[in-house]
């Protein structure tokens, strides 16, 4: 998809704001705390997605104002389209003037992949960040995979109740090969998906890290589970049933341990993905520009991905992305991604000194003009 226009008012520190964007790549330079990621944020909130801030939708609305309305005009689906979200407080949506009644009914019309400084969390946190960076697009991917993960959660948080209660009410106990059931059909099906998701996440990675590196470190990602054990490796050749029983071997065999912890403590809520370079874990052994540059990778690759699936290229959205990249890696991001409309922030212009094709916009105080 491509954005073609994009108006904004009161949203954030946004007063008014009109931005005719490029096709290719759109760099947002200025200060700190001048509307740049705000600006990031109301793109992405065109993607279905909630924000990558985490935020409320009444913080959207500029204050003293009572509604923040955002607009776009953008190419998607081989077709010109326009959608309209306001927030007053509550949210709605118009896709091409007809109301849209939720969000999951708009999810699919634009796809897009954002990188934000909170990404540098995904080594520095636990195995949350690295899931959450595999489930998010997997929602985007397969829709059908919200619900499964929410009903695997649901369940989860009963067989934890169960291990918890069952200490006092030595009944409940029986309740658990029922939770195990469907735990593991509901965590077999997870397991499965992020599986083969990662082993296509990994090829498209590598080939971008080493682009990025110009070849000089080998990039590897692989998904750790817990029903493995240490030396095995986990293959998508495997069944979703496969998966499935495996998993309920492994609640079986860890059941008097979880009950003394009252948490389960196998499943794909426990698992891990391990990003390497040459061998060697990044989350321990990386610098911060090597970590930066695996979680761009992976981030790129997982754009490409959804471009694959969907048809069409999808938005990336790079916020504050060339701070700690050499000009090797700063030089592939800015002409080497491919055919996606970017937008990237900076507080320095000159890091961008080496764009072949794109626009240059300079944002103060919420307004932004172009160079």
């Amino acid at each position: 998809m491509i954005f073609r226009k994009l108006e904004l008012s009161d949203f954030r520190n946004i007063e008014d704001l009109e931005m005719i964007p490029g096709e290719k790549v759109n760099i947002i330079c200025g200060e700190n705390a001048q509307g740049k990621t705000n600006l990031m944020e109301a793109l992405w909130l065109f993607t279905g997605a909630k924000s990558f801030r985490q935020t409320k939708d009444s913080e959207f609305i500029r204050f003293g104002t009572e509604k923040a309305r955002l607009k776009a005009d953008f190419y998607s689906e081989n077709r010109e389209q326009n959608a309209e979200i306001t927030f007053s407080p509550s949210k709605s949506i118009k896709k091409n003037g007809i109301d849209i009644k939720t969000s999951a009914e708009y999810a699919g019309t634009c796809g897009g992949v954002v990188f934000s400084p909170s990404h540098m969390n995904l080594f520095r946190d636990g195995p949350k960040e690295r899931r959450r960076l595999a489930d998010t697009s997997l929602c985007q991917l397969y829709p059908k995979y919200i619900s499964v993960l929410s009903d695997y959660n649901k369940v989860l948080l009963q067989r934890n109740t169960v291990l918890k209660d069952a200490r006092y009410h030595s009944g409940l106990i029986d309740m658990l090969d029922v939770y195990d059931e469907q735990l593991a059909r509901l965590g077999g099906n997870i397991i499965r998906t992020r599986v083969a998701y990662c082993e296509s996440l990994n090829k498209k990675a590598a080939e971008i890290y080493k682009g990025m590196s110009a070849g000089r470190e080998e990039f590897f990602a692989e998904y750790k589970t817990t029903v493995l054990s240490e030396d095995e490796h986990a293959e998508s050749s495997l069944s979703t049933a496969d998966w499935a029983q495996k998993l309920y071997n492994a609640l079986q065999t860890s059941r008097n341990f979880d009950f003394e912890h009252g948490s389960t403590s196998m499943g794909p809520h426990r698992d891990d993905i391990e990003v390497t370079l040459d061998g060697m874990p990044v989350r321990s052994f990386g610098s911060q520009g090597q970590q930066r540059s695996c979680i761009l990778s992976l981030k790129l690759g997982e754009a490409k991905l959804l471009g694959e699936a969907m048809g069409e290229p999808p938005l990336i959205l790079l916020d504050d992305v060339m701070s700690e990249l050499d000009s090797v890696r700063r030089d592939y991001i800015l002409n080497s991604i491919g055919e996606s409309q970017i937008f990237l922030t900076c507080c320095d212009k000159e890091l961008f000194s080496g764009l072949s094709e794109g626009k240059v916009f300079i944002m103060e105080k919420g307004k932004i003009k172009e160079t």
